[in-house]
């Protein structure tokens, strides 16, 4: 009896470890797809803020083109 009781305890622990095992892959595998969406999400923040600071140049040169513009009215008079 003590040996089919150590046995099945064992299997039972085999069992365990291979679930283990399994959500061990999963967890690898869903750790893969996450890190390439961050580095995704990260590459078009860049991206997005790039053209923020581009749009935010040009506002600035045309800012200042106008207020160039305002300030030779305003010496005309």
């Amino acid at each position: 009896m003590d040996n089919d009781n150590v046995m099945l305890q064992f299997d039972q622990i085999e069992q365990k470890v291979g679930n283990l095992i399994t959500q061990c892959k999963s967890l690898e595998n869903l750790n893969l797809e996450l890190t390439a969406k961050v580095k995704s999400l990260e590459a078009e923040l860049k991206k997005k803020v790039e053209t923020e600071n581009k749009h935010s140049e040009q506002k600035a040169l045309i800012r200042s083109k106008v207020d160039n513009i305002l300030a030779k009215l305003n010496n005309l008079n």
